[in-house]
């Protein structure tokens, strides 16, 4: 697997790592495992003083979201990039394109939970916004194993570099 180096334009985004989607049956990688290797990515991001975008999802037109809303503990960091969304994807209705922007950012790596659900809506947008992107698979999961890997085999590599975490641990 090749090893990317990171350009200054390069963003992490990290799609609904909150204790409700976490512990959901997603597969080929728990929710759990997804959770570390996000935890690894965004540690080697922010080494490299890349910005990390946290992403989670609260319900629209409810007085109380359910428990488990939060981002999972210890993830959000004082520099990142904190975005709320109340649609599948993270750029509708947020302030992400402009947060991006006011980085300089070009290039987004995507991440989180669930591949099918959150991490292709953000893609589909963000290529629409002109971002080149990267998806690293084995820091996401869908709701069927069979969906997952359709996705990063035949829908991902149409929009950008699919890779694995290791190629971001330097």
């Amino acid at each position: 697997m090749p090893t990317m180096i990171i350009s200054m334009t390069t963003a992490l985004v990290l799609i609904d790592l909150m204790p409700r989607i976490i512990a959901l049956p997603v597969a080929p990688h728990s929710g759990q495992q997804v959770l570390e290797r996000c935890g690894r990515l965004a540690k080697a991001f922010r080494a490299n003083d890349h910005p990390v975008v946290l992403v989670r999802v609260e319900r629209p037109n409810v007085s109380e979201q359910p428990p488990g809303s939060d981002f999972a503990d210890g993830l959000v960091q004082p520099d990142d990039i904190v975005v709320v969304k109340r649609t599948i994807g993270a750029f509708h209705n947020t302030d992400l394109h402009d947060q991006l922007q006011s980085r300089g950012v070009n290039t987004l790596v995507l991440a989180g939970l669930v591949t099918t659900m959150g991490v292709e809506s953000t893609a589909r947008a963000a290529s629409d916004y002109g971002y080149e992107l990267e998806f690293v698979a084995d820091a996401m999961s869908g709701l069927a194993a069979e969906e997952h890997k359709f996705t990063i085999e035949k829908i991902f590599p149409r929009f950008g570099k699919v890779q694995n975490t290791d190629a971001y641990d330097h």
